[in-house]
């Protein structure tokens, strides 16, 4: 509406996270399409909010607005995704570290958090962040700024390192190949309480175990078969196979049921709940749970008698 040269002003609100001065380029736009003495305005209002999270539609008391600069409101948003992704990309370094070493990360975890200028929040390793927003922020920050170019993008790198860390920890503790081993992904989504796919760190991973050959068997409780197949480039198979490349499951149990390996990629909640007793007597020996979200009662696996890896962790895997 606002190009076919509305005759009344109008207030154009950039509610997304879009690059820093994009309003610039917006301006250009209108400037060129208004009528004589009429004048546009430009705002930026980026969303604070987390995906999967309800959120209170109410209006925001005055008192509690923060109003700043049209460029500091666009670049609020991207510095404050970049430094939560840095954030998590700085414990998962240290997980790594962690396991060269012996240390346990969620006790690492514990003691930075205590420091009050730290705190404790976004310091759980994992296999690494996702969204739609993390990696797409911090890399508009680069700008044409070599070095501060170099360290945001330092942050996606050491995401991608450990997602294939994490795979490929996979092959190397099943014997160092997973051909034609049957594996069980536990979660699909990028985090739990989503059905969103967008940049999971679970698709990087199975695309690794599916180029060395594994046979997965993919169960997440929210993410439709079809996103799955479509993410993993795995078409509908036109019967059912046991020796098939990917299987979508429609519950944990059928996911695991013959695997080798279990592999926690997302932390729903529900597979904290699991019985992992009944998991262990259907899944093929030696039995092993890796925990790309550290979610899982490690000490009551191996008593079970699972081999189990960790991130960030060193645990008694059963003589291995």
């Amino acid at each position: 509406t606002l190009f076919a040269r509305p005759s009344q002003p109008k207030i154009v609100v950039e509610k997304s996270t879009v690059p820093v001065r994009a309003a610039e380029s917006i301006c250009t736009i209108l400037r060129a399409n208004e009528r004589p003495g009429v004048r546009h305005t430009v705002l930026s209002n980026p969303e604070f909010l987390a995906e999967g999270f309800r959120c209170v539609r109410s209006l925001v008391p005055k008192e509690r607005l923060v109003t700043m600069n049209l460029w500091s409101s666009e670049l609020s948003k991207l510095v404050a995704n970049a430094m939560l992704a840095q954030r998590i990309s700085s414990i998962n370094a240290a997980s790594a570290i962690c396991e060269a070493t012996g240390a346990d990360v969620s006790e690492v975890a514990q003691a930075v958090g205590a420091d009050s200028r730290i705190g404790p929040r976004f310091l759980c390793a994992s296999l690494g962040f996702g969204g739609s927003c993390f990696q797409k922020d911090v890399l508009n920050l680069c700008l044409n700024l070599p070095e501060v170019a170099r360290y945001w993008e330092s942050v996606v790198t050491l995401n991608q390192y450990q997602k294939y860390r994490f795979a490929d920890k996979i092959i190397v503790d099943l014997f160092n190949t997973v051909k034609g081993k049957r594996i069980a992904v536990l979660g699909f989504a990028f985090k739990k309480d989503t059905g969103d796919t967008r940049e999971s760190p679970a698709i990087d991973v199975c695309r690794r175990l599916i180029d060395e050959g594994a046979l997965l068997r993919v169960y997440d409780p929210k993410v439709a078969s079809s996103q799955i197949r479509l993410d993993l480039n795995q078409p509908e198979p036109d019967e059912a196979s046991d020796a098939a490349v990917l299987t979508v499951c429609s519950d944990a149990y059928s996911a695991a049921e013959g695997a080798h390996a279990v592999v926690i990629c997302t932390e729903w909640s529900e597979f904290s709940q699991l019985d992992f007793g009944r998991i262990f007597a259907s899944m093929a020996k030696p039995a092993f749970v890796f925990d790309g979200r550290n979610v899982l009662d490690h000490e009551a696996l191996l008593r079970i008698g699972f081999r189990v890896r960790a991130v960030g962790k060193r645990l008694d895997c059963g003589g291995v």
